[in-house]
């Protein structure tokens, strides 16, 4: 899992409250268990029309957000079912960071497991964070995960809180099975006494 630990890009503005895990990625690009190739499928139903054409209202289709690589969208973002298809849609997409009020749950967890970073923020932050982002070319935000803070294109200072255990994750790139093979040296050596001390095991 990639490191995350200063991300400086373009913030695309997406004013929904209540995402689901539905309209972030449909059903019908969950056959697969390949992490790579759901980018095409991110906010499939919004993004494309009937014809397949590209609607060109939609923020991500939007010449100022096509590399977009944060997201500021309304509260409760990612409920619905718990498909992990949905941040690996967002990540091959480009997106390594959401920005709401509040999350659903269970997104919230797998966001972590995938290197994307959710930060919660009030919703004046939310308000002024939206509005930066609505700045086109020049909504541009930096998150500093060492310092936990986001700094907007004004130099305004935006601090957010997480939880230890995540932000050690995610600034060394580990998911659940990297920070077990932290361990290995240990795992190791127990392995290695265990059979020493019961042979007949």
């Amino acid at each position: 899992m990639q490191p995350f630990t200063k991300l400086t890009g373009v913030a695309a503005p997406l004013p929904l409250v209540n995402i689901d895990t539905d309209m972030i990625i449909p059903k019908q690009y969950l056959k697969t268990i390949k992490r790579t190739g759901l980018g095409s499928g991110l906010f499939a139903e919004m993004r494309f029309g009937e014809d397949g054409k590209e609607n060109p209202d939609f923020v991500l289709n939007k010449p100022a957000y096509r590399k977009a690589e944060i997201l500021v969208t309304g509260e409760n973002f990612g409920c619905g079912s718990s498909r992990e298809h949905a941040p690996w849609a967002l990540l091959d997409f480009g997106i390594r960071c959401v920005i709401s009020t509040s999350f659903a749950d269970i997104f919230y967890n797998n966001c972590f497991q995938n290197g994307i970073l959710p930060i919660r923020v009030s919703p004046e932050e939310l308000e002024k964070l939206m509005d930066d982002a609505e700045r086109g070319a020049n909504a541009t935000l930096t998150i500093d995960l060492e310092a936990m803070e986001i700094r907007g294109p004004d130099g305004g200072v935006i601090k957010f809180d997480l939880d230890p255990y995540r932000r050690h994750c995610l600034l060394n790139g580990l998911d659940a099975i990297g920070l077990t093979m932290e361990k290995a040296p240990k795992i190791t050596d127990y392995e290695a006494k265990t059979a020493s001390s019961r042979p007949w095991a």
